[in-house]
C-alpha cells in the first residue's frame, strides 16, 4: 500500500488522517490501528481498494474516483450501543449529499444503512467492532463507500447510482469533507443526548415508512407495514394480523417502487 499522508483535505481538528493512493481495505488498516492504541478520530481514506468488502463479505468493487473511508472510534459503550451509530452515519451521509446534488429531495435512507438516490444505491456503510471482557467496546471501525464518479452494474438486490450522475460536480476529498464533518456533529451529539434525536432525523428522510414492505430473513420472508424504528433501531413491522414484530437483521424489499 503506497500513503501519502495529509491528504490536502480540510477536516476537524478531531480527526488524524492518513492517506493513501492503495490500499487493500480501509476497514482493515483502521482495525490494525485499533488494536495497536491509536487514540479515537483517526480516518484512513485511500484512492482505491484492492479487498474493499462489504456487508455480510460482499466484495465492495473500489476503483478510483470513488470515496473509501474508515474512521476509528472509541466510544466508551456497549456492542449493542455502539450498533446504533450506524443510522448517525446514514444520516451524516444524507447531510453530506444534500449540500452536493441539485437535488436534495432525491435522497432518501433505507433501513439498516442504505442511502438512496431515486431510489438507487449510493454509498455503503460497514461497522465493524471488538469488544473487551466486561463486554464494553475496545473501538469502533466506520467504514464506508460512496459512488462518487461511477457505480457497479450489480449491487445487493437494488440497482446503484452515483454523485456524478445525479448532478453532483464533486470529488472524493469534497464528500469526505463534508461527511466527516456532518458524522463529528453527529457522534457528539449521540455522546451527549442518546441516540433518540438520531433516530428521529434518521425516520424524518427514511423512505418507506408506513408503506407495506417485505423483509427478507435467513429463512423466511415477512410481509408487513414499515411503521418506523424503536429506541433500540429495530424495524417495527406490523403484520397483517396487527402483531409487531422487530426486526434487528434482513434485507427490506418494497412492495412498490422506491420513490
Amino acid at each position: 500500500m503506497t500513503e501519502k499522508h495529509g491528504g490536502g483535505l480540510s477536516l476537524p481538528p478531531f480527526y488524524t488522517l492518513s492517506a493513501f493512493e492503495t490500499i487493500g481495505s480501509t476497514n482493515d488498516e483502521a482495525k490494525r490501528l485499533a488494536d495497536s492504541g491509536t487514540p479515537e478520530g483517526q480516518l484512513i481514506w485511500s484512492r482505491i481498494q484492492t479487498s474493499g468488502v462489504g456487508r455480510r463479505g460482499r466484495n465492495w468493487a473500489s476503483p478510483s474516483g470513488n470515496l473509501y473511508c474508515s474512521i476509528l472510534l472509541r466510544p466508551e459503550c456497549n456492542a449493542t450501543e455502539g450498533a446504533k451509530l450506524s443510522f448517525a452515519v446514514a444520516v451524516a451521509l444524507y447531510q453530506a449529499f444534500t449540500d452536493l446534488l441539485p437535488n436534495p429531495d432525491t435522497i432518501a435512507l433505507k433501513w439498516p444503512n442504505d442511502v438512496l438516490i431515486r431510489g438507487q444505491k449510493s454509498a455503503g456503510i460497514l461497522l465493524e467492532s471488538k469488544s473487551g471482557p466486561d463486554g464494553m467496546l475496545e473501538w469502533l471501525v466506520i467504514g464506508t463507500g460512496v459512488n462518487v464518479t461511477s457505480f457497479p452494474e450489480k449491487t445487493d438486490g437494488l440497482p446503484a447510482t452515483s454523485l456524478a450522475r445525479e448532478g453532483a460536480n464533486t470529488t472524493a476529498e469534497a464528500v469526505l469533507e463534508n461527511y466527516a464533518a456532518c458524522l463529528l456533529a453527529l457522534y457528539k451529539q449521540w455522546k451527549s443526548t442518546g441516540f433518540d434525536a438520531i433516530r428521529k432525523e434518521w425516520m424524518r428522510h427514511a423512505t418507506g415508512i408506513g408503506n407495506p414492505i417485505t423483509v427478507r430473513l435467513a429463512d423466511r420472508e415477512l410481509p408487513g407495514i414499515f411503521e418506523g424504528l424503536d429506541e433500540t433501531g429495530a424495524l417495527i413491522l406490523a403484520e397483517e394480523n396487527g402483531t409487531k414484530k422487530l426486526i434487528t437483521a434482513g434485507e427490506v424489499f418494497f412492495n412498490t417502487p422506491v420513490p
